[in-house]
């Protein structure tokens, strides 16, 4: 089973992943792409808001 370190680890790996295709898809402007990752991106946000994460430097987005 993971630790919580992992897990959170995991999390900030597919946010900043999940931003770097949010930037490229805004880019392309694709627009329904950026929809599907935005709520990936929110819901990411979310969960690492709840672990603690401090998010103000690794969140480019700030939606």
């Amino acid at each position: 089973m993971p630790t919580s370190l992992e897990v959170a680890k995991a999390a900030i790996d597919d946010f900043i992943k999940v931003q770097k295709y949010m930037h490229l898809a805004k880019k392309e402007n694709a627009m329904e792409t950026y929809g599907e990752l935005k709520r990936e991106y929110l819901s990411l946000k979310a969960i690492l808001n709840v672990a603690g994460v401090n998010l103000s430097d690794i969140d480019e987005i700030k939606e």
